[in-house]
Parts: C-alpha cells; sequence; structure tokens
C-alpha cells in the first residue's frame, strides 16, 4: 500500500482537495490572485500609440519613474504610433493578459474611433480593459492674436458675421481637435472652414502666422497665450481650468453642456487578472495624485488628475463616447 503509485494517488487527492478549499474560501477571484501574486516578475511595458513627445507620451514617462518604484519592476515606454492611435493599441489588445503589457492612449482612440472607422482590428469594448486614468485633458479655444475680438463672446459675434470666411485649423480629420471645431459651429450656429493638419504643431505655426483664426488647443499654445502672441478665449469644459481660472468655458457664454475634453488613461489586454489590474489602478491613482513630477507635467498641459476606480474610468468614457458619437455622425465626420 506504500507503492509509488500509491503515493501519487493520495498526493493528486491532496491537491484537488487544497484547490477546493481556496476556491470556497476565497472565490474565483482569490485564485487568480494566487495565480498573479508573482506579479510583476519581469519589465512592464508601456505602449504610447502617439509620438514621442505627445501628450500621452510626456504622461506615461512622468508616471513610468514613481511606477517602477512602487513595483519594484522597470516600466519601459515603447511608441507605436500610427492609423489614429490603432497601430499601438491592436499589439495591446493582442498582447498576452499577464499585466506586462500596457497601452498609455489618448481617450480619442477609445471614445471616437469606433464611430469614425467602419472596421478596427479590435473591438475596443471587449479587447481591452481600463485600468487607470492618468489626467483629464482640457482643450482652448486658441484666436490668431490680431483677431478683432477682445473676449469669447465677441469672437462669436465676428464669426457669426462673416459666414464661411473664417477658418479654423485641426490636428486632422477625425481628431479630436476637429470634432471641438464642429460641435463649436454645431451649438453656436457659426459657419467656418475647417482646415486639416497632419497633427497639432503645424496647426499652431499657421495660428501664429496668421494663416488660420483659430484652434481648439490640446495644451501646447500655451507659452504663446502667456507671450501675448495668441489669445485664449474659452475653456471647452464644463468648469473653468484650475490652471486659467479667469478664462470663461463656453458652457457660460451659453453654449450649454459644451465638453470637447478627454481623459488619457492605462488600458490593459482582456484577461487580464483582475487583482493585477486593482494593483496597477491603486498604484496609478495615488501616483497621479501624489507625484510632484507628475503634477507639474500636467500643470504644463493644463491636465487635471482624476483618480478613479476602473469602473469609474469606464464610464467616463462610455459618456465621453455617446457625446462625441453624435457629432461624428451628424457632420458625418471621417478621418483622415
Amino acid at each position: 500500500m506504500n507503492s509509488p503509485t500509491f503515493r501519487r494517488r493520495v498526493l493528486t487527492r491532496g491537491l484537488l482537495a487544497a484547490c477546493a478549499g481556496l476556491i470556497a474560501t476565497t472565490g474565483v477571484q482569490g485564485v487568480a490572485f494566487a495565480q498573479g501574486q508573482d506579479w510583476p516578475s519581469k519589465p512592464i511595458r508601456v505602449v504610447v500609440n502617439f509620438p514621442p513627445g505627445s501628450s500621452p507620451d510626456l504622461l506615461a514617462r512622468a508616471i513610468a519613474t514613481p511606477l517602477h518604484q512602487a513595483l519594484g519592476q522597470p516600466v519601459v515606454v515603447e511608441n507605436k504610433a500610427g492609423a489614429s492611435g490603432i497601430i499601438g493599441a491592436d499589439q495591446v489588445a493582442k498582447a498576452t493578459a499577464d499585466g506586462h503589457t500596457l497601452l498609455m492612449t489618448a481617450g480619442s482612440v477609445i471614445t471616437n474611433n469606433p464611430h469614425l472607422f467602419e472596421k478596427l482590428p479590435y473591438d475596443t469594448a471587449k479587447d481591452l480593459v481600463p485600468v487607470a486614468p492618468a489626467a483629464r485633458m482640457t482643450l482652448f479655444l486658441v484666436s490668431r492674436g490680431n483677431l478683432p475680438a477682445g473676449d469669447v463672446k465677441e469672437f462669436l459675434q465676428w464669426v457669426k458675421a462673416n459666414p464661411g470666411k473664417v477658418s479654423y485649423g485641426s490636428a486632422g480629420n477625425g481628431t479630436g481637435l476637429h470634432i471641438a471645431g464642429e460641435m463649436l459651429k454645431t451649438q453656436a450656429g457659426v459657419k467656418a472652414v475647417h482646415v486639416p493638419y497632419k497633427g497639432a504643431s503645424p496647426a499652431l505655426q499657421d495660428l501664429l502666422a496668421g494663416q488660420i483664426d483659430y484652434y481648439f488647443d490640446p495644451g501646447i499654445a500655451l507659452p504663446h497665450v502667456k507671450a501675448g502672441k495668441l489669445k485664449m478665449l474659452a475653456t471647452a469644459s464644463p468648469k473653468r481650468s484650475p490652471h486659467y481660472p479667469d478664462v470663461p468655458t463656453l458652457h457660460e457664454v451659453g453654449l450649454k453642456g459644451f465638453d470637447a475634453g478627454t481623459t488619457h488613461g492605462f488600458y490593459a489586454p482582456a484577461g487580464t487578472p483582475a487583482p493585477v489590474v486593482e494593483r496597477l489602478n491603486r498604484e496609478i491613482n495615488r501616483i497621479v495624485a501624489t507625484s510632484p513630477e507628475v503634477q507639474a507635467q500636467m500643470a504644463n498641459m493644463a491636465a487635471e488628475a482624476t483618480p478613479m476606480s476602473p469602473k469609474e474610468f469606464d464610464a467616463v468614457m462610455q459618456d465621453d463616447s455617446r457625446r462625441y458619437a453624435e457629432i461624428i455622425k451628424s457632420q458625418g465626420i471621417r478621418a483622415q
């Protein structure tokens, strides 16, 4: 009765009983944690689906260092830009769901792309799970410095008085800046010519040169506003920016509910163990709320830290997606 075969049977029964006990006492989530308790066991790769120097890239790199310190593994940022963020998002959606590959993306990839493209190589809702927000990005209505309008009310009157003669720039067809411009036209009842560029920086350069009249700025024009070369007319969000409390919102001047903001954040491949997602959420929320370096980077972009649970983060993104879907459909906006 003490044969090798007998001993193997006893050992197998013991292991099965132990697993059953673990499931009974902790549930499936407890087993998942037991499976992922060695995480992270290697460097964490953060894929940024926009170029170096973009706002998602700058935030990812600012967060990477304190996240490395919290997790005890290197956090490596890789840029996989192209196709309106689709290339990098697709790479993460198809990655192994072990918590060692994350996506850091602009919110537009999650909220806008499903409505702009007939078909994506992944299912945004099913293949990516929200981990944690990095920052809420505010757009600002900025005009050329010599525009004959002193404030946003005078600006809207001037645009209405010159239908079709006024132009606004964007970072390209289907981008958040383009959608914000169409929202303004729709809600304010004005006509303006859209001039798409290959990125926000070229649009800014033409605004400085007076080639276009205004655009919605993602934060890169702020030094030029401070220098008096451009005019900041309004904030495109429901509340005033804490960085520019004297600048009114478009909501305040009659465009009720105007919100062109977006939330940059971290995502993981679907199937990533829940305890891993929860740990990442907890650490990232703490970092964006307390790290002086990260908060300084946000201040440079006039962005705001918005710590949330994965569920709360997902709800915000769904609200944004519904709002942008309406303007994309009504204006027939397509990606470039």
